[in-house]
């Protein structure tokens, strides 16, 4: 990769992604968008961190995920991520659409974790302030905190687009009756739902049923995170547990108690499918997502370069035969 200060992105870079609308607006998300939960904190390699964001960009990764906790430690993924802008990417910033999100806890004290307005404008007040933008293209309520009610969430991000603080709102993780209002709103302040953030994967279905639905029927865009089931869903775990993986560590969001048998062996005979169309596991997984027409984009983690690369050859092969999707229900339902 070249020096900061020195890079110049590739001309082909809008070539080989394909760009797909948000819902019933006019925005274009990439089939794969780049998200920063992990691996662009604090403790990361900076420079790893650097080569992965000009890696995505050269090959047509417009879209780039953040929140204002994602670190560790919080808030060091969007600093990083706006000295990697200075750094590296002035004049381009109208070539990117850049989320972030707020909801989860990410200060002591009342005000610092909830869906309150309160925390919702200080949060976008200093995640602009971390990332150096003026203002973000989506601004995300990050969760329903069960509490504050929906109606003063949502009014507070209607307000933040009309201050100029984002262009676009969305939501995340959102339960379908707390959606149905967010949507509602939204479209009677004239500033509809661009996009719907959820965990999505082979693994883990769950927003096929309602939630999925009901935002397309919104004219919302729809945007997966964790589509390979932090990991399980690659050839990680096909021999079970290796040490140092994150099922291994006693901290984090992938515990052992997940890392199932019944996983296991389904994702063995997912991989046999893969390995006949050419794929890896990883890749097919994420073609899965996009084979539905509602999924506007999956957002991917990469900790290096080489696993970006690897996520971005899911394009080469999108489409699924018939038999091929019947085998794959087939091996999905005896998970169950």
């Amino acid at each position: 990769m070249e020096n900061s200060f020195n890079y110049q992105p590739a001309v082909d870079r809008y070539e080989h992604m394909p760009y797909k609308y948000c819902g019933k607006s006019g925005l274009q998300l990439p089939l794969i968008s780049l998200g920063l939960w992990h691996n662009f904190g604090s403790v990361d390699d900076f420079n790893v961190a650097t080569d992965m964001i000009k890696y995505a960009f050269d090959h047509g990764i417009t879209h780039f995920d953040l929140a204002n906790n994602y670190g560790p430690t919080p808030g060091s993924a969007e600093t990083n991520f706006g000295r990697i802008l200075k750094e590296n990417f002035q004049g381009y910033r109208d070539e990117m659409i850049i989320s972030s999100k707020a909801g989860h806890e990410m200060w002591a004290g009342p005000y610092g974790g909830n869906s309150s307005r309160k925390n919702l404008m200080a949060s976008i007040d200093q995640s602009l302030h971390r990332t150096r933008l003026e203002y973000f293209d989506i601004f995300y309520s990050h969760r329903y905190d069960g509490v504050t009610l929906v109606e003063e969430t949502i009014q507070t991000l209607i307000d933040i687009v009309k201050q100029g603080k984002a262009l676009y709102i969305g939501i995340s993780k959102y339960p379908p009756e707390q959606a149905r209002i967010a949507y509602e709103m939204m479209a009677k302040a004239g500033v509809p739902c661009l996009i719907s953030q959820y965990r999505y994967s082979m693994f883990d279905r769950a927003v096929e049923a309602e939630t999925l639905p009901l935002a397309a029927e919104s004219g919302s865009g729809f945007i997966a995170f964790s589509p390979l089931a932090q990991g399980l869903l690659t050839d990680k775990y096909l021999n079970g547990i290796p040490e140092g993986s994150r099922a291994a560590r006693s901290s984090g969001f992938l515990q052992r108690s997940q890392v199932t048998p019944e996983k296991i062996e389904a994702a063995r005979q997912l991989n046999e499918i893969a390995r006949r169309r050419g794929q890896t596991l990883a890749e097919m997984a994420l073609a899965w997502i996009l084979k539905d027409d509602r999924m506007t984009s999956v957002i991917v983690g990469a900790s290096s370069v080489n696993q970006l690369a690897d996520n971005l050859r899911a394009l080469e092969h999108l489409d699924f035969t018939p038999d091929d999707l019947v085998e794959i229900e087939q091996i999905l339902a005896r998970m169950i």
